[in-house]
């Protein structure tokens, strides 16, 4: 009864909101990460393994790098190896991590100072260093021609993040703590063709030894096509458009809408065209779970050392020195918080803070104030539209409390952990099994799959159309559940004057976008085709 309850929230979340696009999850979301793209966290998504026969494993997937254009050479987009990327875990509801999985990553030249060639006249040669990452073909079993290689090391931290016990999790055919990583997709000269790229990059999924875990794991890092969609560009640009559905059903093509309403299309998606950096991760659910009740809540941060002193001859490797403890520059649970909730003066402070400290941020869940910047981009044209006199369509019932349970403390018997502390994390129930891909609805929970978002989250999940639902108040309305409409009790209709209405960015994304098995993202777009 409790999980059919989380259904009907979140299918209030899709019923309706004037804001889908605003959504853009966190490429670029605050001031400061922008100037360090290399540890900006652009999605992370965490959710019950639907690759057949992989049930017991929950698969957690960590973004970064953000809008790569596939033909952006000849460097092409490398981890930075100064960083610590970590995905956390906490499975008792304190909001302060169990588990964290930690990524290090080195960057070498082949032979130690890459590639040279001989350039000169018989008997008056040079060797001289070549200006590209690969000289020829590359291809599974074929690395011969790779100047620059990545590798990274894996361990799990028990306990606190900095203090805790760390182990090296390692590979399970080689018993080596190091990892290798795929060269981006060049091109298909370089790989010969897309499908040989795959191929490719498969021989980089390892499986994994986990400390104290009975079953053995996987891990891949690697470029994959960015599985974000939203309609980027004129969402930014004061809402570019006018965010209802315009046919009758999304997708019908009856213009049977909104008046004038964007509908359904490809091209919506201003990301389709771009690349990202993929950090995953398969685990055994009863690894994460610990000793509470079967959810855990996860994100992902980076830290970069506190000091960092410039090295005016700078070589490869040797372009800095760092020093000083570990400071997070980056944080990402649920999408799109940091760039449509908090407010602007705080976004740095977001991307350093930790979720037991997110009282701080109270103010802009209780009181958010982007349902009132879209009553003041759009009240007028809708009551010119519908012929109605609404006073406001910003939600009126302050505190949100509806907002506080579903972003901050999760649903009663869905997604709510043992103990509840209010905090921004992504939920997984990992009791709820997984739907296969095929039957995956996009929106989650309101579509009746309680699989799907905010029961963590999938790539193929449309976020952006189900979260500003929420935020618009879709939750003060009775929610079909089992067929029967209920009041959740967290607010009224009337605190809500647009809370039903089907808004859109009209970016349409459905599982059929990725892949059905592990790593899950869609195979990068090649640099040249």
């Amino acid at each position: 009864m409790k999980s059919t309850y989380l259904s009907t929230v979140i299918g209030a979340l899709c019923a309706g909101l004037i804001t889908t696009q605003v959504l853009a999850s966190s490429h670029r979301e605050a001031p400061n990460i922008t100037r360090s793209p290399a540890v900006d966290s652009s999605d992370f998504y965490a959710f019950n393994s639907y690759e057949a026969g992989r049930g017991n494993y929950v698969t957690l997937v960590a973004n970064y790098v953000p809008l790569q254009d596939a033909y952006g050479g000849p460097n092409y987009f490398a981890m930075d190896p100064t960083a610590l990327y970590s995905i956390h875990v906490d499975n008792n509801g304190d909001a302060v991590e169990d588990l964290t999985f930690d990524f290090r990553f080195s960057q070498m030249l082949a032979g130690g100072e890459g590639v040279k060639l001989d350039v000169g006249t018989a008997g008056a040669t040079k060797a001289v260093a070549v200006p590209l990452k690969n000289v020829g073909g590359v291809g599974a079993g074929n690395e011969a021609n790779v100047n620059f290689s990545e590798t990274y090391t894996l361990q799990l931290v028990s306990g606190n993040r900095r203090t805790g016990t760390r182990s090296d999790i390692k590979n399970t055919t080689t018993g080596s703590a190091t990892f290798s990583k795929p060269l981006d997709f060049v091109g298909t000269k370089t790989f010969g063709s897309v499908a040989n790229y795959k191929t490719y990059a498969n021989t980089f999924i390892h499986e994994i030894t986990i400390p104290g875990c009975a079953t053995t794991g996987k891990v891949f890092v690697g470029q994959r096509k960015d599985p974000f969609v939203v309609n980027l560009g004129k969402t930014f640009d004061l809402v570019n458009y006018v965010p209802v559905e315009g046919d009758s059903a999304p997708g019908a093509g009856d213009g049977k809408g909104f008046p004038g309403g964007i509908t359904q299309n490809a091209n919506n998606d201003e990301l389709r065209f771009k690349n990202v950096t993929e950090i995953a991760l398969e685990i055994p659910k009863a690894c994460l779970i610990g000793s509470g009740n079967g959810v855990i809540g996860t994100w992902t941060t980076a830290s970069l050392p506190q000091a960092r002193i410039l090295n005016p001859n700078a070589s490869f490797n040797k372009t800095e020195v760092n020093g000083g403890a570990w400071t997070q520059v980056s944080r990402l649970g649920n999408p799109l918080v940091n760039e449509l909730v908090i407010g602007l003066k705080d976004k740095d402070k977001f991307s350093t803070s930790e979720p037991k400290d997110d009282a701080q941020f109270a103010d802009y869940v209780t009181h958010p104030s982007l349902p009132e910047l879209l009553n003041i981009l759009f009240k007028d044209a809708v009551n010119t539209t519908l012929g109605a006199n609404l006073k406001t369509l910003a939600p009126t019932n302050f505190p949100r409390n509806d907002l506080v349970t579903a972003f901050l403390t999760g649903f009663p018997g869905v997604n709510q952990l043992s103990k509840v502390t209010a905090s921004e994390m992504l939920r997984l129930n990992t009791g709820i099994a997984a739907t296969a891909a095929d039957k995956q609805s996009a929106f989650g929970v309101a579509g009746n799959d309680l699989a799907g978002f905010p029961n963590g989250r999938r790539p193929g999940d449309d976020v952006v159309d189900i979260a500003l639902r929420v935020v618009m108040g879709r939750l003060c309305y009775p929610i079909p559940v089992a067929g029967v409409d209920t009041d959740l009790g967290l607010c009224k209709p009337a605190d809500a004057s647009v809370g039903n209405v089907p808004f859109t960015d009209g970016a349409p994304v459905n599982a059929s976008m990725t892949t059905t098995s592990f790593p899950y993202l869609a195979d990068p777009l090649p640099g040249s085709k």
